[in-house]
């Protein structure tokens, strides 16, 4: 991969995303039905290749109170991090794959093999990670995404939230993934982004026979 170093969230960090799948859109990558193609990865599809075409992000950049608030917090999240486990994290700004049209925006990295994924949500979804072991389903995909693009061995999953008391304020969790479980993932990129760009050029033929 390449660290392109951006502050993430500014105009630059959204065009380096534009085109590219992200950790934040594995999940819909990765989404099923029983027969067809699901309506979240048929969306997708046409999202990277829109942003291909245009040159510009289809995000608008929208913010609600509770996003905002997670944004808003993580500094006190990965300093609570790194005084739970003597490890310093590294922020850094857009990992990009070298040959894929896919890439990652950590939340950190630790040493020289770990990272983090850090949630600051609402209170009752802390409360309900606190409950649980393994790492959150519905992150599954954003984790295996951010693993495989930076080659990291171990990622901890950290969820905290500073309105609890304070032995409930910080929740992590160990993740790591098999070389079997990379390579299916690989594997699923490979055959999505190779559809994303039949998609692509079958439009620039279209402009081209139209510009003609």
């Amino acid at each position: 991969m390449t660290i392109h170093d951006c502050a993430q969230r500014t105009d630059e960090w959204r065009a380096m995303r534009a085109g590219r799948l992200t950790g934040s859109r594995a999940k819909a990558m990765l989404a099923k039905i029983k027969t067809g193609e699901a309506a979240a990865r048929r969306d997708l599809r046409l999202v990277l290749v829109t942003e291909r075409l245009t040159g510009r992000p289809e995000e608008d950049g929208y913010l609600n109170a509770v996003m905002q608030w997670g944004i808003d917090q993580e500094p006190m999240a990965r300093a609570a991090y790194e005084g739970r486990t003597g490890q310093l994290v590294e922020t850094v700004g857009f990992c990009a794959h070298d040959t894929l049209a896919a890439g990652v925006s950590p939340d950190g990295l630790v040493g020289d093999d770990g990272a983090v994924s850090i949630k600051c949500p609402k209170s009752a979804t802390h409360v309900g990670y606190l409950r649980e072991r393994d790492e959150p389903a519905e992150h599954w995909a954003q984790h295996t995404h951010e693993l495989w693009i930076t080659g990291r061995a171990w990622m901890d999953f950290v969820s905290f939230d500073p309105r609890l008391p304070d032995a409930l304020q910080l929740h992590i969790v160990r993740l790591t993934r098999t070389p079997a479980q990379f390579e299916e993932y690989e594997a699923q990129v490979v055959a999505f982004l190779a559809e994303c760009d039949r998609e692509e050029a079958a439009l620039r033929t279209m402009m081209e026979v139209r510009r003609g």
